[in-house]
């Protein structure tokens, strides 16, 4: 009797699965937090509004990860995936908010997921666009882009800081890597899969010993928060807002597509037009939710997708309890302010293992590509410079409208669009035949 792909990779006992859960879950609790902090502050939201955002957000992540798991004939790609705020909706809405109202804000964040929901499987067409090259390539500016923001958590958080690259920082940021490798590479069976957890663990213990972690967040924070339709007002619709974050979507199913095709690599499951349909469709009815409880876009984590290699557990058994878990810390604030005691170094030591991860993953899949062609050549080192020219200096655009400076300021972005359009300019005999670039990206 055969065993399909989802039993072979399930054979993990609940509590193996349950641990791989809590290490997804502190993987992606900054990044998750991030956005509300950051959106949060900048509207000058009151403590208690800011208790509230954080909370909130931390359970919509985790429904919003629970549509993409479910899968169905209309939503949900049935991928190990967890979502999260997207990073790059924080600059636009801050300005919509500060520009106009908070119901504006997310008046333009449901506007602009309906739009997404109906324009999902036109979107998904495109997959023929992205052959290995391609998405090779993104994903490898995806992981290299985001290491030195590793790097600077592992200072301190913060380049402008005083303390920033303090011994002490430093000594529990590198003590972390040196956990998490230590794990990987001698430890044994499922020691080995929860390195990252153990190294955030351990980081962490060591730090409260050097006076670097506070529980204040943990006692500042209510016991129980159940989420409140529309609970900063009703939505505002105006129309540059909703084109700002249509726009702003459009990036995230970019980047999103990079992140499927990873997943879909790495688990050994070809990603067809149907699959993109429905992933698409899943975060465009999570940034309705977000909208409708006051908080905001969501997309697929792609720091998640290292852990997914590094673990060896391909399965989703692990993302369910992910899943469950970011929705129960956020009805529950107090608990879910524990995965907030983390020093930041520690998390910088181990985001830096992963997102080195993340770009070793493009390039497994640019080992695809035929590179004795110059052509591909040029379509990866041309694509790749300007992703990470962009990143490093983003202000080079300031010259541009708003609306498309914050596009082109996204170094992910500019990438996917130089891989994309070169490889069609460059090699349109490659891209008329729908059939062969679906065999060549499922080879």
């Amino acid at each position: 009797m055969s065993i399909n792909q989802e039993t072979q990779n399930n054979l993990v006992s609940n509590s193996h699965s349950a641990l791989l859960g809590i290490q997804h879950l502190l993987a992606m609790y900054s990044g998750a937090v991030l956005v509300p902090l950051l959106i949060g502050g900048a509207l000058k939201f009151s403590p208690a509004q800011m208790t509230y955002l954080i909370s909130i957000d931390i359970f919509m992540c985790g429904l919003a990860t629970f549509l993409q798991l479910f899968t169905n004939p209309v939503f949900g790609i049935g991928l190990p995936v967890v979502l999260g705020c997207a990073i790059q909706a924080v600059a636009p809405l801050q300005m919509i908010g500060q520009n106009f109202t908070i119901g504006t804000m997310y008046g333009a964040i449901i506007a602009s997921a309906i739009f997404v929901f109906l324009i999902a499987g036109v979107f998904a067409k495109i997959r023929r666009f992205f052959p290995p090259l391609v998405t090779g390539t993104v994903i490898t500016v995806i992981g290299l882009t985001l290491i030195p923001i590793g790097f600077v958590n592992l200072g301190g958080g913060s380049a402008a800081a005083k303390s920033f690259g303090a011994s002490n920082n430093l000594i529990v940021g590198l003590f972390t890597i040196v956990v998490v490798l230590v794990c990987s590479v001698y430890a044994k069976g499922f020691i080995s899969r929860i390195a990252v957890l153990i190294g955030l663990l351990l980081g962490t213990i060591l730090a409260s010993f050097m006076g670097m972690v506070s529980f204040q967040a943990v006692a500042d924070a209510s016991w129980f928060h159940f989420p409140q339709p529309f609970y900063f007002g009703t939505p505002r619709f105006e129309l540059s807002s909703i084109l700002t974050m249509i726009a702003i979507s459009l990036v995230s199913l970019v980047e999103s597509t990079g992140v499927f095709f990873a997943l879909g690599d790495i688990t050994k499951k070809p990603i067809g037009e149907t699959d993109l349909k429905k992933g698409y469709r899943a975060e465009a009815l999570a940034g309705i939710l977000g909208g409708i409880f006051n908080t905001f876009p969501y997309t697929t984590f792609s720091q998640n997708v290292s852990l997914v290699q590094l673990s060896g557990i391909k399965s989703r058994q692990p993302i369910y309890y992910a899943a469950g878990f970011l929705m129960l810390l956020g009805l529950l604030p107090k608990i879910g302010a524990l995965a907030t005691i983390i020093p930041t170094p520690v998390i910088g030591g181990a985001t830096v293992i992963m997102f080195g991860m993340i770009a070793i993953q493009g390039i497994r899949m640019l080992e695809k590509v035929d590179f004795s062609n110059n052509k591909n050549i040029l379509v990866a080192a041309i694509s790749i410079g300007a992703g990470l020219g962009v990143s490093v200096e983003p202000n080079i655009f300031q010259g541009l409208p708003q609306t498309i400076r914050l596009i082109f300021s996204n170094g992910v972005v500019v990438a996917s669009l130089c891989a994309v359009l070169l490889n069609l300019i460059i090699q349109p005999d490659k891209i008329k035949n729908p059939a062969e670039s679906v065999k060549q990206q499922e080879s």
